[in-house]
This record gives C-alpha cells, structure tokens and sequence, in this order.
C-alpha cells in the first residue's frame, strides 16, 4: 500500500501552529473568534449588488484540524465573509488521509455556492500526482481565490563558506554530487521545491529525506546535511538566532514573514520561480459563475482587511489574494512544475 504523500507535508504545515514557531493556538483560535464578534453581519453593498445570494447560512469545510495552518487560515477567512457577505460562514473541520477526506466531501457537495472549500496543497495539487484520489481537483473544483503562500527559505549552517545564494548554486553546480539536501520527507512539498529549484538551476545534489522538518533541519544546521528549502514557519526562528544561513525565500516577489531575505527568483537567479505551500478557496464544480465571481470578489476585501492580514502574518503564511483566473493559472503551473520533477527524478513513496 502506498504511502499518503500529504502525511510529510501535514508535518511541515502543522509546525505553523506549534509553540516553537508560531502563537498558541488557543491564541490565534481566539483572534479568529475576535474577528467574528467584530464583523458580525454587516453587508458589503460593493460585493453584493443586486444579487440575492446567500440567503442562509454558508459552509466551509476544512479538511484539516483545528489549529493546523489551513483552520486557522481558513477560520480567519470564514469569519471575513461572514461580515462581507451579510450572512454566518460555519467552520467545519472533516480531517483525515492527509487532508483528502474533507476535499472530496467538499468536491462532491452541491454545486450552489453554499459549500466552501478551504483547499491547501497537499490534498490538490501534491497528493494527486502520487495516487489516485477520489476526486479530480481539476474537474471537480472550482479555485474561487488563493488567500496566501505559505514561503520556504533556502538554508545552510552558519559557518557554510557560500556568501551568498550565487556561490551557493556555483559551488553545487561545480561539484556534482558532492554535496547533500535534505527535506521533511519523499514526496513533500519541500522535497518537491527544492528538486524544482534544483532542476531550475541544473544542480546534482544528492536528497536525504527525513520524517519532518525538525529532524531535517537540525541536520543541516549542524552542517551534516548541505542544505534545505523548508517552511518559514520552521526556519525562521534559527535565522533570526544565528543558527542558519538564509539565502533566499521562494516567493517571487519575497515575503514579509522573512524580512531581508531575497527571492531565490533574483538571488539564484531564477526568473519567475514563485513556489510555496498555497492556501485558497474552492467549490464544488456546478457552481454557477455568477457565484464564484462574487465570492472572488469578497475574498479580494477579506484579505485586504487588517484583522485578517494579521492573522496569517501570525501563522507565517504570506497574504497572497489571486481573484480566480490568477489562481487557477498558478495552479496549473504549479501542479505541471511539481509533475514534471517527480518524472524526471523518477520520485516514489516509500512503502
């Protein structure tokens, strides 16, 4: 039987809502719940126009959780449309199978834009490309808006003799297989980004998986292991104490939950490389585009509201709107980048 691929990337994903890296979750739970008693159900004028949509009561299903990065993103979200949309946003937490369950509840739910998908990577984009899952996220989801980009940040030991992310690629690139990167295990998002950057770059390096971020990166921080691109939520905290060299983030444009790091799109010299571990809302195909409009463009005010910007700053995920023609075109690019590199290495699950 093969391995649920998301299990690795729940592992670096649920580091975001640990004390070592982020706020308690009752804290952020709390700040969520803050901002349902101050949004109330207050109606946006702009985004419902004419429209008698919704009614009654919407559901989002959250198919991780509580406290993981995705609830909290996905709470913080639910309780924005509440006060944008006029009308209660009800959480709902259907975990399991690395995510896969609540995903295929929410992909065959009824298409009447009373059901909401809080989508994450693991469970869209990376789990289909391992197994066969019980739903076609390209069929049977609709990508309504990406909320945010959780970054990943290249690093090395402090005392890596690599200035900078130049040298680093320039010292790989001269000595193929000589040096080593590791990831939170096969098949992960990190694991993915990191071949993605290495393919970018025409880097031979060779991959030492771990079973989570944590045990990676305590070897590569102690320089048994070159180098990893992990979750900033993760490296971070090593960073700002002088533990780990960063050298780059993943996003294209960088990140305020890394300050003074670089996009590796500039730093390494790969132009439009923007990966990371994305967050957004879906529905279930069916769902009138009326409706996905709508909702496209009442995320557009949730995510610009500062309580709600607050909130994934506090969860180290990177406040990334993309209305849903953006959205569906990062995922496509994203799913045949990720595809691509599992081809080419030829990367299985361990059994």
């Amino acid at each position: 039987m093969k391995k649920n691929p998301c299990v690795e990337v729940t592992l670096s994903e649920t580091q975001l809502s640990t004390p070592n890296h982020n706020p308690s979750r009752r804290k952020l739970l709390g700040a969520a719940s803050a901002l349902a008693v101050s949004s109330g159900l207050g109606i946006s004028a702009s985004v419902r126009a004419q429209s008698t949509y919704p009614n009654k009561t919407l559901k989002m299903i959250v198919p991780w959780p509580p406290g993981q990065a995705t609830d909290l993103g996905g709470r913080a979200a639910a309780m924005g449309l509440t006060r944008v949309l006029g009308q209660p946003v009800v959480v709902e937490n259907k975990a399991g199978a690395g995510g896969m369950i609540g995903t295929d509840m929410a992909a065959k739910a009824a298409g009447d834009g009373y059901t909401i998908l809080a989508g994450s990577s693991g469970p869209v984009t990376v789990a289909p490309l391992f197994q066969t899952t019980p739903y076609d996220p390209e069929v049977d989801l609709i990508p309504v808006a990406m909320m945010g980009l959780s970054p990943y940040v290249l690093v090395t030991a402090p005392d890596f003799p690599g200035k900078d992310a130049a040298a680093l690629v320039k010292m790989i690139k001269d000595n193929p297989g000589k040096y080593t990167f590791a990831s939170s295990g096969t098949g992960a998002t990190a694991h993915l980004i990191t071949e993605s950057f290495n393919a970018a770059l025409g880097l031979k390096a060779v991959h030492v998986p771990y079973k989570g971020s944590s045990p990676a990166l305590t070897d590569v921080i102690t320089g048994r292991v070159t180098y990893c691109i992990e979750t900033a939520a993760a490296t971070m905290p090593f960073v700002r104490d002088g533990r780990a060299k960063a050298y780059g983030v993943s996003l294209l444009k960088g990140s305020v939950v890394t300050p003074g790091i670089p996009p590796l799109a500039t730093a390494a010299g790969i132009p439009g490389f923007d990966l990371g571990a994305w967050m957004g809302i879906m529905v279930p195909k069916g769902t009138p585009k009326e409706i996905v409009a709508q909702l496209s463009v009442a995320m557009k005010e949730v995510m610009q509201s500062k309580d709600v910007a607050d909130i994934f700053l506090r969860i180290a995920v990177e406040n990334d709107y993309r209305p849903t023609d953006a959205f569906r075109q990062y995922l496509q690019a994203t799913t045949k980048m990720f595809s691509d590199v599992i081809k080419t290495n030829n990367i299985k699950l361990e059994n």
